[in-house]
């Protein structure tokens, strides 16, 4: 077990004995990449913060339910992802359109500042295109850095299925993007 993961469980059991504190601290420790996995999956920074909120409500009311069969971030992001889930369905039911948002943070990931703010939103778009299935898969393992065992942990399923999920939403971005053509044609072909 690691530091963090041995650091999360002590955090959890404290907060289980009634220290709110140590709740706070768990919180700090994950909300960047519980805010990542959000934002990734619902294409829209409102909806993920909606997303982080309620992830952490739930968390916070269903503590106890934790079992220590995976790492608590295994547990905590697959509640994240469920949240998602369950937003995106009460979404499509009343499905509106989102104000554009005029200005974009940077992608601290990427090395380029100003690459990442030009690129970024035809990434989400393409992102927003990709069916749920296969984005959860793209967003925990590409964007995310998870392994296929920990995001198989986390969507409940095989470690094939995640593969394949992977290569299907990774596909369907090229295309998106334009990175993936069909069938090149050779001048002697014309």
């Amino acid at each position: 077990m690691t530091s963090r993961a041995s650091e999360d469980v002590a955090l959890l059991n404290r907060y289980l004995e009634g220290d709110v504190d140590a709740f706070d601290e768990l919180v700090r420790a994950h909300e960047d990449r519980v805010f990542g996995i959000c934002l990734r999956m619902m294409g829209d920074r409102d909806a993920a913060l909606d997303a982080v909120q309620e992830t952490f409500l739930t968390v916070f009311r269903k503590a106890d339910r934790y079992e220590a069969r995976a790492a608590f971030s295994t547990w905590l992001y697959r509640v994240a992802v469920n949240t998602c889930y369950d937003q995106l369905r009460k979404a499509k039911r009343r499905r509106t359109e989102p104000l554009p948002e005029t200005t974009d943070p940077a992608d601290r990931q990427s090395g380029d500042e100003f690459a990442a703010v030009e690129l970024r939103p035809e990434i989400e778009k393409a992102l927003a295109k990709v069916p749920i299935d296969f984005r959860s898969a793209v967003v925990l393992v590409d964007v995310q850095g998870l392994s296929l065992e920990q995001a198989s942990q986390i969507l409940d399923v095989p470690i094939g299925t995640v593969k394949s999920r992977v290569f299907r939403g990774r596909k369907q971005l090229a295309l998106s993007l334009g990175n993936l053509r069909g069938p090149s044609r050779h001048p002697r072909d014309e």
